[in-house]
């Protein structure tokens, strides 16, 4: 059956995800899509007129796709703890669905090459980074963490720790659950949010 334009859209962006992790970000070309699927390099081009214009359209699905699952993962929660780790849990699930995102965020072709890729994954990142810090705030609020805890500084924390854990097991060859490791590490982080409980009965 013939493919609707959007359905060929879709297919083209799931074989490029998948080849970006296959052949690196950097060395992914239209030519090689256009082989994966069968398809001429015309025939990707009437989709997608440059390669910028693809990597565009790849980042924007997985912007949308992260922020819906972190809605869906808040959607279920009510505790702090709780909130933070779902959504943690969440974007660690999405880099291990597509583990070419690691190395998509250190490629030349982010950083160099296309700008308007790199402003999109900056959007993404400012936006989990703003939503865990108002689950912090709130969590502060509650008198579940720390008083003296800086929102800012505790949703920077636990950026870097998705983002690291991520660069461990993308270069570690994907050897270790990276979802159960980020599940461990996260518990580590939020005992040191954690408030503290009154000593001698004083409050």
């Amino acid at each position: 059956m013939r493919k609707t334009a959007e359905e060929r859209k879709e297919q083209i962006l799931t074989v490029a995800l998948r080849l970006a992790d296959e052949l690196g970000p950097d060395r992914l070309t239209t030519g090689a899509v256009a082989n994966a699927i069968g398809l001429t390099q015309p025939a990707i081009f009437r989709h997608f007129p440059t390669k910028q214009a693809l990597w565009a359209a790849l980042a924007e699905r997985i912007r949308r796709r992260m922020n819906s699952s972190w809605q869906t993962a808040l959607g279920g929660q009510t505790a702090p703890e709780a909130r933070i780790a779902a959504v943690i849990n969440t974007q660690l699930y999405t880099i291990a669905e597509n583990p070419a995102l690691p190395a998509i965020l250190f490629s030349r072709e982010l950083q160099v090459e296309n700008g308007e890729l790199r402003k999109t994954f900056a959007g993404a990142m400012a936006a989990f980074r703003s939503l865990l810090h108002d689950e912090v705030a709130k969590g502060r609020d509650a008198g579940t963490f720390r008083r003296d805890l800086d929102p800012s500084d505790a949703a920077a924390l636990l950026l870097s720790l998705v983002q690291g854990l991520a660069i461990r097991w993308s270069l570690g060859a994907r050897e270790f659950d990276v979802r159960q490791e980020g599940a461990h590490l996260l518990q580590v982080q939020l005992r040191l949010f954690a408030a503290s409980p009154p000593e001698d009965g004083v409050l």
